[in-house]
């Protein structure tokens, strides 16, 4: 066994052998794979080994593409059988919201050039004879569904990366993970040690325990997953041909062929979880005992579907764990609080997905990033609030809803609260809905009451009216903005501005009390984040950026080396903050402070520290609505005391507290990006307009990187869609964009109705479509009429701001 390896991949799956042969693939040949036992042990070997294409996140959509279109080359470039079976899959939608959900995909795989489509039921039926179509709504076939041979797989992964010199060591289990000064590692095992660049986790259900060796903790927990075969179906041993496999999500329930019966799958209600407390060592290929009686509405629904399942024997049952994340999302990328480890941990649809899993994971460690925006699985999205309460309701909820469609805004309860501010109960009496933030609850809409639960769907919804008066009142008086979600960080010491220099891309600000906007820039050029940073003395400065992102921006923090005597510090969980904003929040602000608020004494991109309603408060002349307006931070003892103050005070004015949904509308009123979504490693800055704010006189993380994309034409560039063929619903993001001749142009990023502007309007991404072009967007996966503006719809001078 190697004493030394560029990487040391820690787990035989299906996940952990992909990355090793990607990492070869691109080069890092010296790389090792150790299995405490053999490979495919643990979930890998007992999985349905399903295969589609099509996911709601666009990202995730293009690695299960790739991952599909592998499969068959791995085969002939390894002489390895992966048991590839593309007999296509049928979709079936029996609802409205399904049937929304599954043209939406429609129109993106056209968009991206994959083959989805709908078909008739005729067509339908000559597909799969077996299957009852009465009450289907809608009906759409992927030529490339199927499904894989899991051992198959996992073998052609490792003979292909052998082929390139990788190691690969079984029956090795690690013992410990040992950290190095210089960030490389010491990987023991009984069989030797070994001195690595990279640890990668990807030990599947013993991804825990892994972690726990690194001094880390991960929020993933296994359930019980059961499926059958049944016996021989007459009916299929007499085709010549294998069935296309079945996606009822709405019977919750999955269904293909296995040799010549059927395989059936279910995600019951009547969770079971196991390993709470760890996962046995001694586990390996072992079942758990059958439980039917569990999946038996599931079954039932499935036999009314295609009635030959419940006529046929069953020949065999197979009930194994599989190991979650809190949203069933992998947990995914280099672990912010550690230097060279790669988290791969909580896979799901891991046969979908392991091919692009894999080539993601091997350019982020051998090149810094990937080619995509992998923020959806960013391991960095938890932190340390996702605790083992936080993470078995939100398993249980995630198992059970498996198939339930996670609609656009939807805010799902389980595990919550998990973190809230002071005014938590305050907001709640006053109707506030809430959503969650890293972990923070943050008002989303104010409702007329207390506890209104929200309805969720493609279309609009019960919160589109009070949001609407929410946005309305601001605009004409004011309203007041909880924004203590907001990543807060101070930056204090002789070397302060000098290393906020090195990171940032525009120049920090050289006088007290101004402000600036500044992106940070990722390592292949993109934009990794954007921010507000504030000088508040000689050597203090306040940065300001995406509160859901903190954990995220932290591998950047890193990157550069603190001067000596500069300290670094967040001030996300004890501070809070309110966005005091609109034409009237001057007046508002004046009966709670001395402090002179005038244009002249307080301009826009200014800062003081002053006192309102007895409360001190760093105010910044800032508005993410697009209007006039200030932002209080606070400590967060005196957050109630300050909101209590804002609130009175709004009174005589008519304003009233707003929240993130009516910040929404504003800010795409105004053409203003954010974070996740028109910002993201992926955007070029002269992509998204943030270009006129990188400073390259002087010296900056990634500047080389950015130097060799700044002169390229733009690919597509951010903008303003107005949708003039208004329905009941508005674009919210990732639906395709097409001219009128059905040609693709691009795509959007979010959207919202303007309510001040009343116009329905999108933010998106276009490939040379100039002013006044009409475009298809394709809302609900249709065509829906708009045309791209010059310009943002509303202040686009920023009069208002300045006011």
């Amino acid at each position: 066994m190697r004493t030394h390896a560029q990487a040391v991949v820690i787990g035989g799956g299906v996940i952990g052998c992909s990355i090793l042969y990607h990492l070869a693939k691109l080069g890092w040949t010296d790389v090792v794979l150790l299995e405490r036992d053999e490979l495919t042990s643990g979930s890998t070997w007992h999985a349905a080994a399903n295969i589609h294409g099509l996911h709601d996140s666009t990202n995730i959509s293009r690695i299960q593409h790739y991952t599909m279109n592998l499969y068959n080359a791995l085969e002939e470039e390894t002489g390895q059988s992966c048991g590839v079976f593309q007999p296509g899959s049928l979709y079936l939608a029996q609802t409205e919201a399904r049937e929304h959900q599954l043209r939406l995909q429609a129109a993106k795989a056209k968009f991206y050039g994959m083959n989805f489509h709908e078909v008739d039921r005729a067509e339908a039926e000559r597909l799969h004879p077996l299957v009852d179509f009465d009450g289907i709504r809608c009906i759409m076939f992927e030529p490339d569904g199927g499904n894989v041979d899991p051992s198959g797989v996992t073998n052609a992964y490792a003979i292909g990366a052998r082929q390139r010199g990788a190691e690969i060591h079984r029956f090795t289990p690690v013992t410990a993970t040992v950290p190095q000064p210089d960030g490389t590692w010491i990987v023991e095992t009984s069989k030797g040690n070994i001195h690595t660049e990279w640890v990668i986790n990807a030990a599947g259900l013993w991804g825990r325990e892994v972690a726990q060796l690194a001094g880390i903790t991960l929020p993933l927990l296994p359930t019980e997953h059961q499926y059958f075969v049944t016996e021989t179906i007459p009916q299929i041993a007499a085709l010549d041909r294998r069935l296309p496999s079945v996606a009822d999500r709405d019977g919750e329930y999955y269904l293909r062929q296995e040799g010549q019966g059927l395989l059936v799958g279910a995600y019951e209600k009547d969770v079971r979880f196991w390993a709470e407390d760890g996962t046995p060592q001694g586990f390996g290929h072992e079942l758990f005992a059958d439980d039917l009686e569990r999946i038996e509405d599931n079954m039932m629904r499935a036999i009314a579907r295609v009635p030959a399942v419940g006529e046929a024997g069953i020949k065999r049952v197979i009930n194994g764990p599989m190991i979650w994340s809190p949203d069933s999302n992998v947990l995914y990328g280099p672990h912010p609080d550690l230097r060279n480890y790669f988290c791969c941990n909580g896979i799901i649809p891991g046969f979908s997905q392991s091919g692009g899993m894999g080539l993601m994971a091997a350019q982020w460690i051998i090149k810094g990033e990937s080619e995509y925006d992998m923020f959806a699985w960013d391991v960095a999205r938890f932190g340390p609030w996702a605790d083992a309460k936080f993470t078995k309701a939100r398993v249980g909820d995630q198992y059970a809803k498996r198939f339930a469609i996670h609609f656009p805004n939807e805010e799902r309860s389980a595990g919550r609260p998990v973190r809230t501010r002071p005014v938590y109960e305050m907001q709640k009496a006053v109707g506030a809905v809430f959503g969650l933030n890293y972990g923070w609850e943050h008002p989303l809409w104010f409702a007329d009451a207390p506890d209104v639960a929200e309805t969720n769907g493609f279309t609009r919804q019960n919160w589109f009216e009070p949001v609407g008066r929410e946005a309305r009142m601001l605009r004409q008086t004011a309203g007041i903005i909880d924004i203590s979600n907001f990543a807060k960080y101070f930056v204090k010491g002789p070397g302060a501005a000098d290393w906020l220099n090195a990171v940032f891309a525009n120049h920090m600000p050289k006088a007290v009390g101004r402000s600036c906007l500044t992106p940070l820039i990722g390592v292949n050029g993109g934009i990794a984040g954007d921010f507000t940073v504030t000088r508040l003395a000689g050597d203090a400065f306040m940065v300001i950026g995406s509160g859901a992102a903190e954990h995220y921006h932290q591998r950047f923090w890193n990157a550069v080396p603190l001067p000596a005597g500069t300290t670094f510090k967040s001030r996300t969980d004890t501070m809070c903050g309110f966005n005091v904003a609109g034409p009237q929040s001057r007046a508002l602000l004046a009966t709670l402070t001395d402090a002179d608020l005038s244009n002249e004494a307080f301009p826009f991109m200014h800062s003081q520290q002053i006192t309102v309603a007895g409360v001190d408060v760093v105010a910044l002349r800032v508005s993410f609505t697009g209007d006039l307006g200030w932002e209080l931070h606070c400590a967060q003892a005196d957050q109630l005391q300050l909101y209590e103050a804002l609130i009175a005070a709004g009174r005589d004015l008519g304003a009233r507290p707003v929240g993130s949904r009516a910040l929404m509308s504003l800010r795409i009123e105004k053409g203003y990006g954010s974070w996740g979504r028109e910002y993201s490693p992926e955007y070029w800055p002269q992509e998204v307009g943030l270009d006129r704010l990188i400073k390259l006189e002087k010296d900056f993380l990634n500047k080389s990187s950015y130097l060799k994309i700044k002169d390229n034409v733009p690919r597509e560039l951010l903008q303003v869609i107005e949708v003039t063929e208004v329905t009941d619903a508005d674009a919210s993001g990732g639906e395709p964009i097409f001219l009128p001749d059905g040609r693709p142009v691009g795509r959007v990023t979010s959207g919202t109705y303007g309510y001040s502007v009343a116009k329905s309007l999108a933010l998106g991404y276009l490939k040379n479509v100039p002013a006044g072009t009409a475009v298809d967007v394709m809302i609900l996966g249709k065509p829906h009429r708009g045309v791209v503006l010059a310009e943002p719809p509303f202040d686009p001078a920023g009069k208002r701001l300045r006011a």
